[in-house]
């Protein structure tokens, strides 16, 4: 119960900071008449330090007022909404005096029935609201509140200004942003589902996996008699508790020092990117058998030794620190790879990615220590476990050209481009197939003299990967797999492109602008609505959209009807200015954010944060269409 709890803790968390306001319907009449105009009271509940911006405030002053329209088409909005006193304060996030509310704010809002309806209603109100704290801002969300009303009878003078079906009641330019953040649903659970897999992958590595006996032997030591079995339980709980807590404290301690706002910065930051890609080259260097890294022997000595003295709960959370020292060498490389991804996500991130982790990593040694009958089923340690240390190897090895990659583009030294990218992958695989295939052994290795299947089945994939790289290699889109290459530079040899140019054809970036008043002027001119991608070189879900859900052939479509700006905020000449504009526009830093802006007011139609799918793309590419046309046309 208690790993459970850890483990769910940082959703719970999550969904506080990401959704720091609750909306509650606290005053409903139990009856009224159809086309009576009637108020009900919306109370917000803001959790601290978050504030809610105000209904009074200019919606051009920055931040999004709160706002209330109808979600059904048999009720409308009655009249004025009012609401409590909002504190008028400086807003450091917006430089100027704004109204807000923090704690329990209430709003009455007029709403009338059709005077055809009868029976038991739902009342349906959304409401769009954007929240701050002193630091930074949440993109701006629509909840739908609702609550049950009886209509009984028709009033003598009924409310009639009903608006056309599908168009928004309080302001025909205030639209609801209906696309949030993906982050809560898709990213978190690939990334959870990253950070267990690399649990157990570590397990498979040769300085963990001998140690489960060691541990079970340890714990098969405790207690006596009829506790025995009791104690080995309770101590085997608490071990595995203590890796948790220890590996968990990493990314906590990441955590706090990048803060809610802070992962974006840290994303794009050269030097970042630059640590990162040399801890790679250097943990895969390690795993390929060139050297070991270890923690200091002092160190591991220390902890051994306050583990054999100790007893009881003491000396189960020093083995368990023992364990996480000892087999540093080997999840060392793990651990960098879980905090690396954790540059594309939020706070969260870390505490997720390490709980994850530590979670898979330390439940067979709980399991086999509570039913050590199971150990004997496990296969020996054995040659296979280097094969595997190697393979792990070379993937940690690919992934860091990914990093240098993103500091060499930042300060753009054009040494690492993406046929350098490309080449490099294609030679690390291919060799690593080789070696999967027996035909050369790494330092302090035996060459095999036969090949099992294991290594066969292991080899295929790797030799085909490399020769799958060719057309990349010419220039040819690689799908997914170009989110984890260099980014695309129009300086690139690309043989592909040449001869789709000889042939009339075009690259599709040509159509993309990188200057937002220019955009801005082309739009108005041609009558369309400007759709603007912010974007970054070091952002991964970045280059997964554009090559896997900009080519289809649907969103093409959708495209031909917009104006298409790509700003990027993590480097070149314009980055500063393209980050705070964002900010002011979206009230996100997160990448990639893309928004769809009407060009004639400045206003946001709809935005979009994170990867998503084509379909769910197309859908939010289409409300913003329609949008635009509904209010200039």
């Amino acid at each position: 119960m208690g790993i459970a709890l850890l483990v769910l803790f940082p959703f719970f968390v999550y969904s506080q900071l990401l959704d720091p306001v609750n909306y509650e319907l606290i005053t409903i009449p139990d009856s009224v008449e159809a086309g009576e105009v009637f108020e009900v009271v919306i109370e917000a509940d803001i959790e601290s330090p978050w504030h809610l911006y105000s209904i009074l405030n200019d919606p051009d002053a920055g931040p999004y007022p709160t706002s209330f329209s109808s979600a059904s088409d048999n009720m409308a909005i009655a009249g004025e909404v009012t609401e409590t006193e909002a504190i008028i304060a400086f807003d450091p996030n917006f430089n100027t005096d704004l109204g807000w509310h923090s704690g329990n704010p209430q709003f009455t809002i007029p709403v009338a029935f059709k005077s055809d309806v009868q029976g038991e209603e739902t009342i349906q109100i959304d409401v769009l609201y954007q929240v701050c704290d002193d630091r930074s801002c949440l993109p701006p969300k629509t909840k739908t509140i609702e609550g049950v009303v009886t209509i009984s009878g028709v009033s003598d003078d009924p409310f009639t200004d009903f608006p056309e079906a599908g168009l928004d009641q309080d302001n025909s330019d205030d639209f609801a942003l209906t696309s949030d953040s993906n982050i809560a649903s898709d990213s978190i659970w690939g990334f959870l589902w990253l950070a267990i897999t690399a649990g157990f992958a570590a397990l498979l590595t040769p300085c963990v996996f001998p140690l489960i006996p060691l541990v079970v032997s340890y714990f098969s030591n405790q207690g006596k008699g009829e506790d025995k079995k009791r104690t080995s339980w309770g101590q085997a709980t608490i071990f595995g508790l203590s890796i948790v807590v220890i590996f968990t404290a990493i990314g906590g301690l990441l955590a706090l020092i990048l803060g809610v706002a802070g992962v974006s910065q840290f994303a794009s930051n050269p030097w970042v990117n630059l640590t990162i890609g040399i801890m790679f080259v250097l943990f895969g260097v390690s795993l390929l058998g060139m050297f070991e890294l270890r923690l200091p022997y002092q160190l591991t000595n220390w902890l051994n030794k306050k583990s054999n003295e100790g007893s009881g709960i003491v000396g189960t959370l020093f083995m368990g620190s023992t364990i996480s020292a000892v087999s540093f060498s080997c999840t060392a490389p793990f651990v960098g790879a879980i905090l690396a991804a954790t540059t594309g996500g939020e706070w969260f991130f870390p505490i997720v990615g390490m709980l994850g982790f530590s979670t898979a990593f330390a439940s067979p040694f709980v399991l086999f220590a509570m039913f050590p009958g199971y150990l004997e089923s496990l296969p020996k340690s054995g040659a296979w476990m280097n094969v595997v240390k190697v393979v792990l190897g070379i993937i940690i090895l690919a992934a860091a050209v990914k990093f240098l990659a993103n500091a060499d583009i930042i300060w753009q030294w054009g040494l690492i481009t993406r046929p350098l990218g490309i080449a490099f992958w294609m030679t690390l695989f291919f060799i690593g197939g080789l070696y999967l295939l027996g035909t050369f052994a790494l330092h302090g290795e035996e060459k095999p003299t036969s090949i099992t299947t294991g290594r066969l089945l292991l080899a295929m994939p790797f030799i085909l990967f490399s020769f799958y790289l060719i057309p990349g290699l010419l220039g040819a889109s690689m799908g997914i797999w170009d989110a984890w290459l260099p980014a695309r530079q129009a300086t690139d040899v690309s043989v592909v492109n040449s001869i789709g140019s000889a042939g009339g054809g075009g690259s599709a970036i040509d159509t993309w602008s990188d200057n937002y008043d220019e955009s801005v002027d082309n739009a108005i001119t041609q009558n369309m609505p400007l759709f603007v991608d912010f974007t970054g070189y070091t952002c991964t879900n970045c280059r997964a959209m554009e090559s896997t859900v900009f080519p289809q052939q649907s969103v093409i479509e959708r495209f031909e009807m917009m104006e298409k700006v790509k700003l990027y905020t993590d480097g070149g000449p314009r980055a500063s200015e393209n980050q705070t504009f964002q900010f002011e526009l979206t009230g996100t830093l997160a990448l990639p954010t893309y928004a769809i802006v009407d060009p004639h007011t400045g206003r946001v139609l709809d935005q979009l944060i994170g990867f998503t799918r084509t379909e769910e793309f197309t859908e939010f590419l289409d409300r913003g269409i329609d949008r635009y046309q509904r209010l200039n046309n």
